[in-house]
């Protein structure tokens, strides 16, 4: 069986030292455990998950049906720091017999505890590979100078963060044995909350010395406490996914309860220095001032946004493909990679840009599409599907698209940052809802699209309306880039648009801002879609040329010399485009009086907003830029006359503008 240079499988020894890199490494022993033609798996069991007083934890792992190979008592009694040096000492005695016993091709350790040091320090020296999950974080504790001890050890690094790799990378170690995979505890984690919770709770978990306080006061008797010295783990998880708040100073708080949006208050300063996503609140000194009541009365009950900072779901698959990548036949010997940090390629811009994406969804009136949207611009894969008529059978297409595409962006190696949504109607961004849509897209009002995605996917999810996203578009990938006030104008089926002040996009008390279409340029002019008459959108959208197309065709005076319409053809738009420059004088009529209707809106919004460029976007904006530009110069003040007007070099606004309000917000702190 030949992989990567090996003729046979690679023999992988796991070390678990407690109930916590338990919960980190049992997702790639199940994920190893299903690959028996890659891999041999051996589990070692040594630490705290032998001690009575921390629960006996190593029965968990045989309920998982692992078999342990080894069973090492390496804790010496004792709550002080010459007891911690004395169970490395009594670990580092007692391995190398394991060690020459199994013989393991690969040693996978995990994190920072002392115990991991010894496992590391005696692979290291018996010229075993080692594989070290969750190096190159920072906590602000020992723990630290523990951890960045184990990368200078290990010969192969799994991490969890961006910051994490760039942290190891700036440690000198290859860049070509870092995965930057997520942690493996959160495949688990994004799909296990669940409703039925009631049957497991248990209220609080904690260290011996807490529960001897809790004893002393008494508070172990009070109805709404227990001590325990053991919760499984996927009943703790529940715990924490359905609670109220978390305090602590576990590194659980800033990592795993992310994933649920649980409000944490960490106490002291033992996790000051990991990323944090918004649930976390931090209280660093000494409770002299009621800080952790106050932090109490801010956290609890609410519900934050679940963060993927540590981790989307997919970490064992990237784990495993690495694992079958080392090859036996290189050289053990370590090395250390220069020059500095800055010259490395995850540092490096453009592959930041490449890697970081959201997904865009275009929720149009014939088709619903779903896109992965790099961070330049580019797109990188689309998905089209007709849009379905009911709102059932929309959402429902909505949620299979989205999640067909987040699985093609792992294999893409595009890391999706949030979803956003483009859509016609009135929409309330705040809250992720349609309010109104348009005729085009029925059944579909005041609809919550934020919601059902967020629940599905684990992503931050923003909507819009189809002209705001258009803006959004040109502000970020288009000509409206770096300007402070613009206005975009999309000519297509229907008229809207959005207006850029002041760098930021214009909603309107009600969300109403930017309808654009719905300028009235005549009192007396053609009936709009919107129950009014004389609007832009009766004169110059693509219904209303459709609708005189057919005017013209019924009448035998669309067709000119040159001109023809096959019978199964629905006539529209286009056809009156093309009669009119083949010198057809009613097409070019219509189309004149359509093109001065668009260009008297634009005077108007010049003479309202004031924007030093007009975008002109959609399938009609290159045949009516001409004559808004002539109806400027007559109709204009002097003062706004030279405003340029311009035609859109973007090849799709609407998927390119759902993808900024997602790009724009998620790496503003960033960049």
């Amino acid at each position: 069986m030949e992989k990567n240079g090996n003729n046979r499988k690679l023999r992988v020894c796991v070390a678990t030292c407690n109930r916590a890199d338990y919960s980190k490494l049992a997702p790639i022993m199940f994920g190893i455990k299903t690959e028996p033609d890659f891999f041999e798996l051996d589990v070692v069991v040594l630490g705290s998950h032998l001690i009575d007083d921390y629960g006996n934890t190593y029965r968990m792992i045989e309920q998982d049906d692992f078999d342990i190979n080894t069973r090492l008592h390496t804790i010496v009694r004792g709550e002080d720091e010459a007891a911690m040096v004395e169970s490395v000492g009594l670990a580092l005695v007692k391995l190398p017999d394991v060690l020459n016993r199994l013989q393991p091709d690969v040693m996978i350790v995990h994190g920072d505890r002392f115990d991991a040091l010894a496992l590391a320090t005696s692979a290291a020296l018996m010229n075993i590979r080692i594989l070290h999950i969750e190096g190159g974080e920072v906590s602000g504790t020992i723990d630290d100078s523990i951890r960045h001890a184990i990368t200078k050890l290990a010969h192969y690094h799994v991490c969890c963060t961006r910051s994490a790799e760039q942290h190891l990378i700036s440690m000198c170690e290859d860049h070509d044995r870092i995965l930057l995979a997520g942690c493996p505890s959160y495949d688990k984690l994004l799909s296990a909350k669940n409703k039925d919770y009631m049957s497991i709770i248990r209220t609080w978990l904690g260290s011996k010395e807490m529960v001897r306080v809790m004893r002393k006061k008494g508070i172990e008797h009070h109805p709404n406490f227990r001590a325990v010295k053991h919760v499984p783990f996927e009943q703790f998880i529940q715990l924490v996914a359905h609670a109220g708040c978390m305090i602590g100073n576990s590194s659980c708080g800033v990592r795993e309860v992310g994933a649920f949006g649980t409000p944490v208050i960490n106490l002291g300063t033992r996790q000051i220095g990991r990323e944090t996503g918004e649930n976390v609140l931090h209280v660093r000194d000494a409770d002299t001032q009621d800080k952790i009541l106050q932090a109490l009365h801010l956290q609890f009950g609410k519900q934050y946004p679940c963060s993927k900072i540590y981790g989307d779901g997919n970490a064992v698959p990237r784990i495993l493909k690495f694992l079958k990548s080392i090859d036996l036949q290189e050289p053990l010997q370590k090395k250390f990679c220069f020059p500095p940090v800055k010259e490395n390629i995850s540092q490096d811009i453009d592959h930041i840009l490449e890697t970081l994406s959201a997904l865009a969804v275009d929720l149009g009136g014939t088709n619903l599409r779903v896109a992965i949207v790099s961070m330049k611009g580019e797109i990188v894969k689309k998905y089209t599907q007709l849009n379905p008529k009911t709102y059932e059978e929309r959402i429902n297409l909505i949620l299979q698209m989205c999640v067909e595409a987040a699985a093609e962006a792992v294999k893409l190696n595009c890391r999706i940052l949030g979803v956003g949504i483009s859509t016609g109607g009135r929409v309330n961004p705040r809250e992720g809802i349609v309010l109104h849509s348009t005729k085009l897209i029925q059944e579909w009002n005041s609809v919550d699209l934020r919601t059902p995605l967020s629940d599905t996917l684990h992503l931050p999810v923003w909507v819009d309306n189809d002209g705001n996203c258009a803006a959004l578009a040109e502000r970020k990938f288009g000509q409206g880039k770096g300007l402070e006030n613009f206005v975009t104008l999309i000519t297509g089926t229907g008229i809207g648009g959005g207006i850029i002040h002041q760098h930021e996009l214009i909603h309107g008390s009600s969300f109403c801002a930017a309808e654009l279409g719905h300028l009235v340029v005549s009192l007396d002019g053609p009936d709009c879609s919107c129950g009014s008459h004389g609007c832009i959108e009766a004169y110059a959208s693509g219904m209303a040329l459709q609708r005189e197309a057919k005017k013209l065709h019924d009448e035998d005076l669309l067709l000119v010399e040159g001109m023809s319409v096959p019978k199964d053809e629905a006539v529209g738009a286009l056809h009156l485009i093309q009669a009119g420059k083949l010198g057809n004088v009613k097409a070019q009529s219509i189309l004149r009086t359509a093109g001065t209707a668009l260009g008297l809106g634009v005077v108007n919004i010049l003479h309202t907003v004031n924007p030093s460029l007009v975008i002109l976007s959609g399938v009609l904006a290159s045949h009516y830029i001409h004559t808004i530009q002539d109806v400027i110069r007559q109709q204009a003040l002097p003062s706004v006359q030279d405003v340029d007007v311009v035609v859109s070099d973007l090849v799709d606004p609407a998927l390119l503008g759902a993808a900024s309000m997602v790009l724009d917000y998620t790496t503003r702190r960033i960049y």
